[in-house]
């Protein structure tokens, strides 16, 4: 008998040994592998320019168009941004889902849960670049966190940054623009996530939640998290991929058709005057004008490119990305499913006018 339970336990621990060495080379094949794709991706990516100058002229010649033409430079535009932007989305996904591994929606949620509503607004915005968040996403996210303790105004610090603070457009921003406007856009946006946080904090309107909300009782769920290794990291980062390139692809290409016409066809001087410096109201009109767009940072990006080089400005394409992102009508809708009325207004009139700041002090500095 004894001698039965020796070999089932070596048998045992030879099939985990087994296993564990199987995980070990599995993990090496899957980063060998993204290595050798992302220099790929690398290579691509340096030759995307002369790549879209040679399609342009190629079409140029079988079409009969002028490169140099309106058509002609809204073509090389579409050519060149669609891959591009697509390569670049493709890669910050892939590298965030493996970074969202670490930082599951109930992690965090234990993570902000009994933190001092202070340092919860600023654990909250800083969450909330990295954890997964959409507006499908918001009302069980709202309730898992105002149900197990976290305070209303650290919920919506969380809520305004995860969308507003997209790491996606940070890096489709920082890939077009570079460094300087990427960091405007992350410490702007992050400053919108903190203070409309607080602002909402401090006016108690936990009354304002809908009635069947404040009756849920105050629990910890416990939620328990299966360990992961590379390999699983590696994979969900290519699920990330999969998932969200290819739910936002086509906004991606609408966007970059928009951005192709305003490049092509909108006069400089026009939407300078429209949106440039010396037109006042052109701040809240690009908010109000972006509150009823559905978009996302992916393809809103593109559009965005494209007013700044037709001279709008900075401040104002900044308000007006922000309110695509940030003060979607869509996500309105799914969150009146939790909150009352006067609770929406007051986060669209908090997060408005911290956009409308930005917008006027960049459009001052800029």
């Amino acid at each position: 008998m004894q001698r039965s339970c020796c070999l089932k336990f070596g048998n045992t621990g030879s099939q985990l040994l087994k296993k564990h060495e199987n995980r070990s080379r599995l993990t090496v094949k899957y980063m060998s592998l993204s290595v050798v794709m992302i220099a790929l991706w690398w290579v691509l990516y340096l030759n995307l320019s002369k790549i879209s100058q040679h399609l342009t002229h190629g079409l140029s010649k079988l079409f009969a168009f002028s490169p140099t033409s309106h058509l002609g430079s809204a073509i090389e535009f579409f050519i060149f941004e669609t891959p591009k932007v697509l390569m670049l989305l493709t890669l910050v996904v892939f590298v965030v889902g493996i970074v969202r591994s670490f930082f599951t929606p109930e992690r965090t949620r234990k993570i902000l849960a009994g933190k001092r509503e202070s340092v919860g607004n600023v654990l909250a915005a800083l969450l909330g670049i990295v954890t997964p968040f959409c507006s499908c996403s918001a009302v069980p996210l709202f309730l898992g966190f105002v149900t197990t303790g976290v305070p209303l105004g650290v919920t919506f610090s969380f809520l305004i940054s995860a969308p507003m603070v997209n790491e996606i457009a940070l890096v489709l921003l920082y890939g077009l623009f570079g460094w300087e406007v990427a960091a405007i856009y992350l410490v702007t946006g992050l400053l919108i996530a903190m203070v409309a946080g607080w602002v909402i904090g401090r006016l108690r309107m936990e009354k304002h939640l809908e009635d069947w909300v404040q009756k849920l009782q105050t629990g910890e769920a416990h939620v328990e998290e299966m360990r992961k290794d590379w390999a699983d990291r590696i994979q969900d980062g290519v699920l990330a991929v999969i998932e969200i390139v290819g739910k936002v692809w086509i906004y991606v290409v609408i966007g970059i058709a928009v951005g192709a016409g305003i490049h092509g066809y909108v006069p400089e001087g026009f939407l300078a005057s429209m949106m440039g410096k010396s037109a006042w109201w052109s701040v809240p009109l690009s908010v109000l004008l972006g509150i009823p767009m559905y978009s996302n940072a992916a393809g809103i990006i593109p559009i965005v490119q494209a007013l700044l080089e037709k001279g709008a400005a900075l401040g104002t394409v900044l308000a007006f990305m922000m309110s695509v992102i940030a003060l979607s009508l869509p996500e309105m809708i799914i969150l009146r499913k939790v909150l009352k009325p006067r609770l929406i207004a007051t986060f669209l009139g908090v997060v408005g006018t911290g956009i409308l700041i930005v917008g006027y002090i960049f459009n001052f500095l800029f």
